[in-house]
């Protein structure tokens, strides 16, 4: 997975950590969302799905551990990674964190440099195989490792690009690939193509799986529909 691919959500209460902290991280490559309190913290992991996030402990409307208590009770977030990042070292404090769910613990204040490592090193943690690799859906399985397209009980063979179509749109339904990101994933720099490359893979797609799996969102792009 690439680093630009990576989703971090960074959750403080302080406008210079959301700052300081936000910009290592954006300057290493990653995407950073942001929040100033617990409660907004659990809108936004739910939203943007992270890979890691970044909770303060002491924060105003819901501090860290009550927001990371209802982040682990989300299923869709069950891969997501969390540390606290707080000044607060006392025992109690870590053991209550990790009660609620949490990975690991970060104390501040901390250099970038050591912060960038720390993160780096959370992130080897991350096992996102199944969710790459296996994805199932209603009556479809993908099987990235076995190249393997199972429909309603039914083997599929789908060429290679027409296979890396549905995956990407299938390992997020719902969210609307824009084409200029289709193209990137799919078709990379392998050879210059259009748009209109992107449309027959899809009506290819629709007449083997059927029209209502793929919306099109005019002007955008496209999504997979559960």
């Amino acid at each position: 997975m690439k680093k630009k691919d990576i989703k971090i959500l960074l959750v403080d209460d302080e406008p210079d950590i959301l700052e300081i902290v936000g910009y290592n991280l954006s300057n290493e490559g990653y995407q950073v969302i942001t929040a100033e309190n617990g409660s907004e913290g659990v809108k936004k992991a739910k939203k943007e799905l992270p890979h890691l996030i970044i909770l303060d402990v002491m924060m105003p409307e819901m501090d860290g551990i009550e927001a990371c208590e209802l982040i682990r009770k989300n299923p869709d977030l069950k891969n997501s990674i969390i540390t606290f990042l707080t000044a607060r070292g006392e025992d109690y404090s870590q053991v209550a964190g990790f009660d609620a769910g949490a990975d690991d613990y970060i104390t501040k204040p901390i250099k970038p440099k050591v912060l960038v490592s720390k993160v780096k090193a959370l992130l080897r943690r991350f096992k996102d195989e199944d969710v790459i690799n296996k994805v199932k859906i209603g009556t479809l399985e993908i099987n990235r490792d076995e190249y393997k397209i199972i429909s309603k009980g039914k083997e599929i063979i789908l060429p290679r690009k027409e296979f890396e179509l549905l995956s990407l749109l299938a390992s997020k339904p719902g969210k609307v690939f824009k084409r200029d990101e289709i193209l990137d994933t799919v078709w990379g720099n392998e050879v210059v193509v259009g748009g209109r490359t992107i449309d027959v893979h899809i009506r290819k797609l629709r007449e083997k799986l059927g029209d209502k799996s793929f919306k099109t969102v005019k002007g955008v792009g496209y999504k997979f529909v559960d």
